[in-house]
């Protein structure tokens, strides 16, 4: 099984070009035949093509050097050499390509729609046979040019999740198995921390016309953004999504900190995070005492920032989840300038619609059981 990669240090080579001929007619009664050498052909190009359905670097990492075909030599009877062939790279979406020297970026499909292609490095030209040096003062040239030199230039791929919504939350907080109750990934799913080792993206159907992606960060831990457990390798995942969901383990002891730890470590990655707008989902109430802890994480957060909307559920049990659901379609709706389908989220999810909830404990729950929960 071939694990995740987000970078890979590859090194690529263009072909040569062919080398140009020299020849001349040697036929019966013709003794003085004229120059009649071939041109070498092109070298290979280095070309880049998005593939949709590649999710990592990881095969790029096994092979180090891509080179492309060297053009054929040209020959007599003004024999073309072949000219080589590609070397083309398929890349996954949201890969960028830098200079593995100077850092600079080369080219970004971070907005790749299809399978967009970018040729990196242009093969070097065939070289000209002797027939081109033919003239009235040099009826036999013994001179052909030599193919031209391919490149060989060394770079850094990199690897950013491309999603509308991106999961963020401690090991074991319940988002693989939200994306899995809302989309059509198969993440897996165990009751102990780190399961998710890599990022996994699912598919929120919306309509005919639209999808939502969502991807599973893998969890954070305090001090990873200074490099601790998974460290920060998955956190530059975060930075292209449009919206934030923060998933809070309520059955947790550290419930009540966690939404200022996961804040703290993503402000310490990167400013820009934290203006991202986001939905806080309070899971796991079914637990005891885990329904009077997303109160107390509610009114906290309300008191700091009161667009931000806060929502109990139970992925296990699935209550809940249908007004995440509304809360989530609502808001991407909004940032991609969707004609919004859905009610309001503020007048959906405002504080007086959770407090009410909380007197009540009566959630809607989904049709069905879910049958487990990360």
């Amino acid at each position: 099984m071939i694990g995740f990669a987000d970078e890979a240090v590859i090194e690529v080579r263009s072909g040569n070009g062919g080398n140009g001929c020299v020849a001349f007619r040697r036929e019966k009664y013709i003794p003085l035949g004229g120059p009649n050498g071939g041109d070498g052909g092109k070298g290979g190009d280095v070309i880049f093509v998005v593939k949709r359905n590649l999710r990592t670097l990881a095969k790029l990492r096994h092979k180090h050097c891509f080179k492309a075909r060297n053009g054929g030599d040209g020959q007599g009877w003004n024999r073309y050499g072949a000219d080589g062939e590609d070397c083309v790279i398929p890349v996954p979406p949201g890969t960028t390509i830098r200079d593995m020297e100077t850092e600079e970026i080369i080219y970004d499909f971070s907005t790749a729609k299809g399978e967009e292609s970018f040729t990196f490095l242009k093969g070097g030209n065939g070289g000209w046979g002797n027939v081109h040096f033919k003239s009235s003062t040099n009826q036999a040239p013994r001179h052909a040019n030599p193919g031209q030199k391919g490149e060989t230039r060394l770079l850094k791929l990199e690897l950013s999740i491309m999603a509308d919504v991106g999961l963020v939350g401690f090991p074991n907080a319940g988002k693989s198995s939200l994306l899995t109750y809302f989309t059509n990934a198969r993440p897996k799913i165990a009751p102990y921390p780190f399961t998710t080792i890599i990022p996994n993206l699912g598919v929120l159907r919306v309509d005919d016309e639209s999808d939502i992606i969502i991807a599973d960060i893998p969890g954070i831990i305090e001090g990873a953004s200074e490099g601790l457990g998974l460290g920060d390798t998955f956190l530059k995942h975060i930075t292209r999504t449009s919206c934030l969901i923060f998933m809070i383990d309520c059955s947790d002891e550290n419930a009540l900190s966690a939404y200022s730890t996961l804040k703290n470590e993503l402000e310490n990655y990167s400013d820009e995070l934290l203006e991202k707008p986001r939905i806080v989902l309070c899971n796991k109430i079914d637990m005891e005492g885990a329904f009077d802890k997303a109160l107390e994480i509610q009114d906290q957060i309300n008191k700091e920032e009161k667009e931000t909307i806060v929502i109990p559920v139970s992925v296990l049990t699935g209550r809940g989840m249908k007004d995440a659901q509304k809360s989530i379609l609502t808001l991407v709706n909004k940032l991609e300038g969707r004609n919004e389908k859905t009610e309001s989220a503020e007048e959906s999810f405002g504080s007086s619609f959770f407090k009410s909830m909380a007197a009540s404990e009566d959630f809607e729950e989904d049709e069905g059981q879910y049958p487990g929960s990360e």
